[in-house]
């Protein structure tokens, strides 16, 4: 073959274009079940973060299976869904696309000192990508016991503060029912300003744009939960 004809270029760089996607393919294969290990891992050590846990170091895998003893799978009514998708497979993402009466909620029960802790995960919109997270209540189903937030791509120094434990240190004791037992969420202002009827922390100072994000994903993933949240059944072991 000519090797200085154009059909001999076209078809050495087809075969190779063919071999370097297969071996790429093959890697890819090969890897997936390392990957969804390790996201799943991840995962665990997120919603043990809600919980105060400290996973530094440690075996998250055996922490999540020791602190959490129940998952459930909710609908809007506050009732438990026999479904064959686990609550810890569930994308929230792909639930917000949906009609609130027709989302599956994943709800996750966990034992700290024998007193009952209700996680909800979460999923928004920050200033530059997604945001998400978790968010542990106490048996009264009411006070906020801990939180996690993350995201994709916010401003270092600015958005990217949500993912700090000095911001998601605020949201512990804070209410997200009112007087009324009814949802109200926590709104997130800049420092001075009070909100009426609801528990509130402050902005991220030059974070505005994904302190708002993060108050729109509590609203917005919290409350297809408030028939189950209005439910208070004490949460003590007894």
């Amino acid at each position: 073959m000519n090797t200085n004809n154009n059909s001999y270029t076209l078809i050495y760089a087809t075969i190779m274009v063919v071999v370097v996607a297969l071996a790429l393919a093959f890697v890819s294969g090969s890897l997936k079940e390392k990957q969804d290990a390790n996201k799943r891992l991840d995962k665990m050590k997120q919603i043990l973060t809600s919980l105060n846990v400290d996973v530094e170091g440690q075996d998250a895998e055996a922490l999540y299976n020791q602190y959490v003893t129940e998952t459930l799978v909710l609908n809007a009514a506050g009732e438990i869904v026999n479904t064959d998708v686990k609550a810890f497979d569930i994308d929230v993402k792909k639930e917000l696309a949906k009609s609130v009466e027709t989302r599956n909620l994943p709800l996750y029960v966990a034992k700290i000192n024998g007193e009952s802790k209700y996680i909800i995960s979460l999923y928004g919109a920050g200033l530059w990508g997604p945001i998400w997270g978790y968010v542990a209540l106490d048996g009264n189903k009411n006070t906020v016991f801990g939180t996690f937030f993350s995201h994709a791509s916010e401003t270092p120094g600015l958005g990217a503060e949500i993912a700090l434990p000095k911001f998601q240190e605020q949201f512990i004791g804070k209410n997200i029912l009112n007087d009324k037992n009814e949802f109200v969420s926590i709104a997130i202002l800049k420092a001075g300003q009070k909100p009426e009827g609801q528990d509130m922390v402050d902005a991220i100072s030059g974070g505005t744009i994904t302190s708002k994000g993060v108050e729109d994903m509590l609203k917005v993933c919290m409350a297809p939960y408030e028939k189950f949240l209005q439910q208070n059944d004490g949460g003590t072991e007894e």
